[in-house]
């Protein structure tokens, strides 16, 4: 709930409170949300290596709620001392909150869910075919925090007060800490393999040093993978000269064990499907940028009341609380008859439904901003802000298939030690897709704000050609998934996807 307490209406802050620009507060949130999702590749690395995810949850919390205390005090700094005179602190402290909540949210996106699947046992046949249940539910119980914050703290920021609207969250992971670290003696526990970062360079290295070794023609005796067999000569033993060279050889960073070559093989045969993934979050990035933008400058009024432009991410919400349990209750069981597969759809055919649905829902918000920019144009009443719904709903429901469907790809095609790095790469996809959506907007900005011209996305929308950079993304989100469709077609992995 902290998180999208502070990331649904971020941009609405920024630009109201710092008074930063319609294109700077949008770059600036992607960015943020991108760090958030960088970040976890520390976090599991510490939890894989040294921590355990059980003592990486509960430090990283502990960081995450100093920068939540400190977002809180510079929000409400505007209520106890005159800010105009030192605005530039007031940026600072927000910025430094920010992003300590980043760091912390580095050990806890990786490790919750991953700890929550460590508590089934895989050698059971049962808690085997629940574990698939569990990524959809764990998923549900992020979005009912996302529900409560794109309502009630959402309005509770813009009706009573920023610094109220941060505090409230930061109360609650207080107290979800508590209840978290008051469950320690039950849960399970996995043992540390190791630094699986470590291991992957070790094979890289290996393999670079042995670059001149041939490899054997039958390799009938040697249990491997015949992709990316460069990596092979990691585990062969090159010819040894004296004593020293034989010493040299055995070094775990010239010789490396056939499952260490395995594991680096893994991760990249999994790269492409990652890689498909990060449009695919650029895309949904915009329902904490542009949308919001756009629903800022639409008729906000609903009957008597009057709706934020970030509570329309509710829909967003809502989408995804209802198509959970339809996805789990009606479609898995039909899939299933049709497949004969235990998760009904493949974790490949799920992600390529969530890439076709980011497509529909951004040349949706084109067709929405086109016509806006028509009555705009045309002097005549503005478009009502619920016309964005159907937008939100659409990318909603993406991310029920695509999201969920990465968060049990990597989980279950990572190697054994490396889980909660596997979590990290999903989470990695988000922050680079922030981080190519902040790039994207600086570069239409640039190339479309020349000559005196206002360009596609400037202060005032009604001057630029928000639809043509929808459709730009819409564009780009087909091309992504016919990528994706060719990538899955080619892809082999340790289980049956």
């Amino acid at each position: 709930m902290a998180f999208f307490a502070i990331g649904k209406n971020l941009v609405i802050f920024l630009t109201a409170e710092l008074h930063e620009t319609n294109v700077d507060a949008a770059r600036n949130v992607s960015t943020w949300i991108g760090s958030c999702f960088l970040t976890p590749v520390i976090g599991a690395f510490l939890a894989d290596t040294y921590w355990g995810r059980y003592k990486t949850i509960v430090i990283f919390l502990l960081i995450y709620t100093i920068g939540m205390l400190i977002l809180t005090v510079s929000a409400s700094l505007p209520l106890i001392v005159d800010v105009s005179s030192n605005s530039g602190i007031r940026r600072v402290a927000v910025y430094l909150g920010l992003y300590l909540i980043a760091l912390g949210t580095g050990g806890i996106k990786p490790c919750t869910s991953a700890l929550g699947a460590d508590q089934f046992d895989g050698a059971d046949p049962v808690e085997r075919a629940t574990k698939g249940s569990f990524f959809n539910w764990y998923y549900f119980s992020v979005n009912i925090g996302s529900l409560l914050s794109g309502t009630v703290l959402v309005w509770v920021q813009e009706d009573i007060g920023w610094g109220v609207g941060f505090a409230v969250p930061m109360v609650l992971m207080v107290s979800g800490l508590a209840v978290f670290v008051a469950g320690r003696k039950v849960y399970r526990y996995k043992k540390l393999g190791g630094s699986p970062l470590t291991r992957v360079a070790q094979v890289v290295v290996a393999a670079v040093r042995n670059y001149r070794v041939v490899l054997p023609e039958d390799t009938s005796g040697i249990d491997h993978s015949r992709q990316f067999r460069f990596f092979d000569k990691a585990s062969i033993v090159a010819p040894s000269t004296g004593e020293k060279d034989t010493a040299a050889a055995t070094s775990p960073w010239r010789l490396c064990t056939a499952s260490q070559v395995e594991e680096l093989k893994m991760l990249l045969r999994m790269l492409p499907v990652w890689a498909s993934m990060v449009l695919f979050f650029a895309a949904t990035a915009q329902m904490s940028s542009t949308l919001i933008e756009q629903g800022a400058v639409m008729d906000n009024r609903v009957g008597p009341f009057t709706i934020p432009p970030a509570s329309l991410a509710t829909f967003d919400v809502i989408s995804v609380m209802v198509c959970i349990p339809v996805y789990d209750a009606v479609l898995v069981p039909l899939a299933r008859r049709a497949t004969g597969r235990d998760r009904g759809l493949s974790q490949l055919q799920r992600i390529g439904v969530g890439l076709a649905l980011s497509a529909v829902g951004m040349a949706y918000a084109a067709l929405v901003e086109a016509r806006r920019l028509a009555l705009a144009r045309a002097r005549m009443p503005a478009m009502n802000i619920m016309w964005q719904a159907p937008a939100f709903a659409v990318l909603g429901a993406g991310e029920v298939f695509a999201s969920i469907g990465i968060l049990e790809f990597f989980y279950d095609e990572s190697p054994d030690g490396m889980k909660s790095l596997g979590n990290a790469f999903a989470q990695l996809a988000i922050a680079a897709g922030s981080y190519l959506n902040s790039a994207v907007l600086g570069a239409v900005a640039a190339t479309t704000a020349r000559g005196g011209e206002p360009g596609w996305i400037p202060e005032n929308l009604n001057q630029g050609h928000l639809d043509y950079f929808f459709w730009m993304m819409a564009a780009l989100s087909l091309m992504n998934l016919a990528q994706f469709a060719y990538c899955s077609i080619r892809y082999r992995g340790k289980t049956i996807c």
